[in-house]
């Protein structure tokens, strides 16, 4: 009986342990997909403006890429790319210091720079979307002391 005992605790233990990793390894992976789908509507917003040959502008929301309600500029949406990505988990955080709307030239340079934060609960990893001025270039890096560092890992 006491052999059982002890065999039931052990298994409890193991399966506690599986759990508990199994729930960070999910919210690694929402942050490494709001990253990816972050990036995404970049993209989508950049080649939107391309295709209809005019600047247009997004949004960044905490669900994500959206059109901007009021705004001097058309929204990036094109019926063939839909408006972009957004965050469907309500679990990752997301923190920027973009413009309030983010625009796109007729070419498709990205015109506005910041940073985007991305973290959610059950993983110490945080990920970083950085949109560089004068190109528009984006890249997708590790927030780490303050900065968005390239990660080897991508």
């Amino acid at each position: 009986m006491v052999e059982l005992l002890v065999v039931v605790l052990l298994l409890g233990i193991v399966t506690t342990a599986a759990f508990v990793q199994v729930g960070r390894d999910f919210a690694r992976e929402r942050v490494e997909s709001a990253s990816r789908r972050l990036a995404l509507g970049v993209e989508f917003g950049r080649v939107a403006a391309s295709r209809q040959g005019r600047p247009c502008v997004l949004q960044l929301s905490d669900s994500g890429w959206q059109a901007p309600v009021a705004t001097s500029l058309p929204p990036c949406q094109d019926e063939r790319l839909g408006l972009g990505e957004g965050i469907s988990d309500p679990a990752v955080r997301i923190q920027h210091n973009l413009p309030e709307q983010v625009r796109f030239s007729s070419n498709g340079l990205v015109l506005d720079g910041g940073t985007v934060r991305i973290a959610a609960a059950g993983t110490q990893l945080v990920r970083c979307l950085v949109m560089s001025l004068p190109l528009g270039v984006v890249r997708v890096g590790r927030w780490q002391d303050s900065n968005c560092r390239p990660d080897p890992a991508l």
